[in-house]
């Protein structure tokens, strides 16, 4: 594409972050639960693949959080009104970051407990 400008994609990739933390409560909640969960895995001194699964559990959840995120806002954008299909897309979009979060906390069940309790 000729008279692009370059690193043009980055600008608007960060200003998709910035608009998901003002304005998506869960995808907040996402950054505080990763803010603590890597405090706690310096403290723990975790080991190099401890640190993969944390890290890799981490971006699992916040990019199907942006994507369900996403998902919505096209829906309510693309049908404003109450609609059951529209419901159900919603819904399996939400169920998405559920079973991402319940993978995190799988592997941070698996790794953190046993540092702290044994």
């Amino acid at each position: 594409m000729k008279g692009t400008k370059k690193g043009i994609g980055l600008k608007f990739a960060l200003n998709g972050l910035k608009s998901a933390f003002l304005y998506e409560r869960n995808f907040r909640y996402h950054i505080l639960a990763m803010a603590i969960v890597i405090i706690v895995s310096f403290i723990l001194q975790l080991n190099q693949i401890e640190w993969l699964f944390i890290i890799f559990s981490i971006f699992l959840v916040l990019v199907t959080e942006l994507i369900n995120s996403n998902m919505e806002r096209l829906i309510d954008y693309i049908k404003p009104e109450y609609h059951p299909e529209a419901k159900v897309i919603k819904d399996i979009a939400a169920g998405i970051v559920l079973l991402a979060a319940i993978l995190a906390v799988t592997v941070g069940i698996i790794i953190f407990v046993p540092k702290i309790f044994f």
